[in-house]
């Protein structure tokens, strides 16, 4: 069944053309991954089925009758005076309403005016089991206990569940909008990048959620290893055109390369018939004339005519401009980092204890754990940022640190995008704007300041800004939360050709495959160490259970 049909849909937002006479159908019970470069236009998409832009002149779109959806915005808006919990609480107001109504109808069973008319009194028990059941249906009296589940399973901590929205991070409300959409159940979800900042048992549970939602979810992602594990299609957003694949990420990807390799071979055998024919078009539409011979002159244009209908095989593109990353690394000390004995606590909370650790030169290792295990504090000490309780952390006499941080906290909002890397590679104007069109940056966004840039845009300047720091250290916390795909595999063979050693926080567990060598993992104030990615490490800790 097509529960949302897109036909001929154009979208021009400002001067730009987004996509042109798109077309699409939803059909119940799919579960699609929307793939795309940053900018592609995939949250324009969205927005366009929610009704908050308007398709050009021609376009419909057109949804079956009685369809819900839901939409989880990048950034959803929510009461900021609201506790975690009350916001979510509140995410589905009928289970309210109901309660309401049977409290109302239950109460009238007491009335001498209904228990003493058999006809009311009828009546008055169809509505209690019809609000029962409906109420029941949401969880009964079990609801708020439905709803703490739902945020803990999601990675809040029980903590932070009374703490009001304002004082929590855009992550932090993303969950929590995520978790309304959930509870009022639509029959299609449209989820935005609902996998940023969650944290590994967060996205399990997620993927969870989306393989065993009883509706239809749409969900844009740049998470390869979510878009493996938990969708059914992938949808591709690429030069305003939309193609739909079934199956998961990576089985798209190898259809894709064989698609595009069959095209390239089709494209090239097609030029070369047209070669031919226009070569042979051209030679006897010049013997007719010269011969004045009618019959060459009428072959001339029939074969014109042949080549005019023929349809013709578009050109693929198989190289697409991409982030030109190089990180320029150099050896340094053989040891590059040295963690001993150290502790760290806040209040009575104790964040890490007695941490002995070691960390050589040329390594990739990956720091994993909950939300809360402490994964950033490890950074901020290392940096010397936070300072230890007790232990001691000895960086290595020849080693350059350069840090990506998780919210581009490094970053100076108000300053131009320009003036970041100028004063950063002591530049001139001239090369400064050169170096940044190599990370995809445009003439006038350079001008720009960083405050107007988008996350993706963000997180390509501070990794700009990392190569021109020249270190031999990288200390990178979620690199790819904001890069599309095509920049995250960027990011994956710069750090393979880095001469030098890297720490990674990440719940990217697709990067971290393609990544480390080893993880750290940060449980109960304790590190753990597992040889390998995130795959061996979660057969080896399936093995131990």
């Amino acid at each position: 069944m097509i529960q949302i049909q897109l036909s001929n849909i154009t979208l021009v937002l400002g001067a730009r053309r987004i996509f042109e006479n798109l077309s699409w159908e939803i059909q119940r019970g799919q579960k699609i991954g929307l793939i795309g470069a940053n900018g592609a236009g995939k949250s324009s998409l969205f927005k366009l089925i929610e009704g908050e832009h308007s398709p050009e002149m021609g376009g419909a779109i057109t949804r079956a009758r009685l369809i819900t959806t839901g939409y989880l915005p990048q950034q959803p808006e929510l009461d900021s005076s609201l506790t975690a919990f009350n916001a979510a609480l509140a995410g589905n107001p009928r289970v309210a309403e109901v309660h309401a109504k049977l409290e109302q109808v239950e109460a009238s069973l007491s009335d001498p005016n209904v228990y003493g008319d058999e006809k009311k009194l009828q009546c008055a028990l169809e509505l209690q089991h019809k609000f029962i059941e409906e109420y029941n249906a949401f969880g009964g009296d079990s609801y708020p206990a439905r709803v703490r589940g739902l945020l803990l399973g999601l990675g809040l901590a029980e903590s932070e569940l009374t703490k009001t929205l304002s004082v929590l991070s855009g992550g932090q409300k993303k969950l929590i909008g995520l978790a309304r959409l959930l509870l009022v159940h639509p029959d299609v979800l449209l989820l935005d990048e609902p996998d940023n900042h969650l944290d590994l048992p967060g996205k399990m549970y997620l993927e969870k959620l989306i393989r065993e939602y009883d509706g239809t979810v749409v969900i844009i992602s740049h998470d390869r290893y979510l878009l493996d594990a938990a969708v059914t299609h992938i949808a591709e957003l690429e030069d305003g055109k939309l193609a739909l694949f079934e199956g998961d990420y990576t089985s798209f990807m190898a259809d894709k390369e064989m698609r595009l390799a069959r095209q390239e071979e089709l494209f090239r055998a097609q030029r070369h018939t047209i070669d031919r024919l226009e070569a042979a078009i051209k030679r006897l539409a010049i013997w007719g004339k010269v011969y004045d011979n009618e019959d060459l002159a009428r072959k001339s244009k029939s074969m014109q005519k042949r080549l005019d209908k023929m349809e013709k095989v578009e050109k693929p593109v198989t190289e697409r401009k991409r982030m030109d990353l190089r990180l320029n690394g150099w050896r340094g000390s053989n040891k590059v980092l040295e963690l001993v004995d150290v502790s760290k606590s806040f209040g009575v909370k104790k964040v890490l204890s007695n941490i002995n650790e070691t960390i050589w030169h040329g390594e990739r290792v990956g720091l994993i754990g909950a939300n809360g295990a402490g994964k950033s504090v490890l950074l901020r000490m290392v940096l010397g940022q936070e300072k230890p309780d007790a232990g001691e952390i000895k960086i290595g006499p020849s080693v350059s640190i350069g840090h990506y941080a998780q919210e581009h906290e490094t970053l100076d909002f108000d300053q131009t995008v320009l003036d970041a890397v100028r004063y950063a590679g002591e530049m001139n104007e001239s090369r400064a704007t050169a170096f940044l069109l190599r990370y995809l940056f445009t003439y006038k966004q350079v001008s720009q300041k960083i405050g107007e840039l988008s996350g993706g845009e963000r997180s390509r300047l501070q990794l700009a800004l990392v190569v021109l720091s020249g270190a031999n250290f990288l200390l990178l916390d979620e690199p790819t939360n904001n890069l599309d795909i095509a920049s995250a595999e960027v990011l994956e063979q710069a750090l393979e050709d880095f001469v030098g050693t890297v720490l990674v926080i990440s719940h990217d567990r697709y990067f971290l495959d393609r990544t480390v060598e080893r993880l750290l993992v940060i449980e109960d104030s304790q590190l753990a160490e597992y040889l390998g990615g995130y795959t061996d490490y979660l057969e080896k800790k399936g093995s131990l259970m």
